[in-house]
């Protein structure tokens, strides 16, 4: 079998940082980066690399830096077998929810990878988290197939799918989790994959990526005293598409009679309401408890047991796709890559 390819994209995080000649922490450029983990070299894999110019902190990804991902990998699709995304921990589920939502018929391995603490310092977990990715993102079956074609998030031991995944933890090195769904490959001695669990579109079609997101919405939290005066005015925002509306176990809310006519007051108005639990395990049944049944009754859309990151990636995908309501609620409540357990 030939020699695989990989190609990472640097867009930055604590995983670039590294010690310059005077001891204080600064961000490496991909040969820099590639260099503090001398391992790679060994690896029988040509790897190449693509750096954001300048590199960003993942509290500042953007729509633009979303689409930017995609057009790399659109750009460099044919010439590689997969691809490692070296991206901050902060907005990591975010962007690979998003990048999973805008690569359509994806056949090889997007790998979103970063680290807790920075390359080249003492105990980082960089060195292994990136050898580990660019392994799988290589990895092929004896046909020559890549074994997992679909972005994915890897961390620690865990290879995770990316609109799956939640940061759990900002200390620890394990510092991400998938709640609702199974891990797609544990790394040890050997890496094993659980193909059982990949998701498979079937799709033989060319890629298709898609750059036009459109953010016209809002995250409302539900909490115990949450007042009217604050719900309306996140329900009447200028140009408000979409609420993804976090409520509590299997999906409920305050049984106020000013939040049931303020929500219908939103649906009528073409505002789609996207009910997602706060728990991070687990899923909504609107209508199980009687303190759903208002949100049922106002129009209220269930996320089931999407995350929060896939929520938001998947409304702005589909309204940068689609201006007509009703298909958008019918995409919400369809796994388009495998981001939701429809009961």
């Amino acid at each position: 079998m030939k020699k695989g390819s990989v190609l990472l994209i640097l867009t930055g995080g604590t995983i670039s940082m590294g010690k310059k000649a005077n001891n204080s922490l600064a961000p490496l450029n991909c040969d820099e980066v590639l260099a503090s983990i001398p391992e790679i070299q060994n690896m029988n894999i040509n790897i190449s690399s693509i750096a954001f110019s300048p590199l960003i902190d993942s509290s500042d990804m953007a729509l633009e830096n979303w689409v930017t991902i995609c057009e790399i990998i659109e750009e460099n699709y044919d010439k590689y077998d997969g691809f490692v995304v070296l991206h901050g921990t902060d907005t990591m589920s975010f962007s690979a929810s998003a990048v999973s939502f805008m690569l359509e018929n994806l056949s090889k391995p997007v790998i979103f990878t970063g680290s807790q603490l920075p390359v080249g310092v003492h105990r980082s977990d960089a060195k292994e988290n990136l050898i580990t990715s660019i392994e799988i993102a290589a990895a092929r079956d004896d046909k020559g197939n890549a074994i997992v074609q679909e972005v994915c998030v890897f961390f620690e031991d865990q290879l995770m799918r990316g609109n799956r995944t939640t940061k759990r933890n900002a200390e620890e090195f394990d510092a991400f989790a998938s709640f609702n769904y199974h891990n797609l490959a544990k790394s040890g001695v050997h890496i094993r994959f659980y193909p059982e669990y990949f998701w498979a579109s079937g799709s033989k079609k060319p890629l298709k990526v898609h750059k036009h997101l459109d953010n016209n919405i809002a995250i409302l939290r539900i909490f115990p005293g949450i007042n009217e005066q604050t719900v309306a005015a996140v329900l009447r925002t200028e140009g408000l598409k979409a609420v993804v509306l976090e409520t509590y176990g299997t999906g409920n809310a305050p049984s106020a009679k000013w939040l049931y006519k303020l929500l219908c007051e939103a649906t009528k108005a073409g505002i789609i309401i996207l009910n997602i639990t706060q728990c991070r395990a687990g899923s909504v049944e609107m209508g199980r408890y009687a303190t759903s049944l208002n949100l049922k009754k106002a129009g209220v859309v269930s996320g089931y047991d999407m995350t929060v990151e896939a929520a938001v990636a998947k409304l702005m995908f589909l309204f940068g796709k689609y201006d007509d309501n009703e298909k958008i609620k019918k995409e919400l409540n369809t796994s388009l890559r495998g981001e939701v357990t429809i009961n």
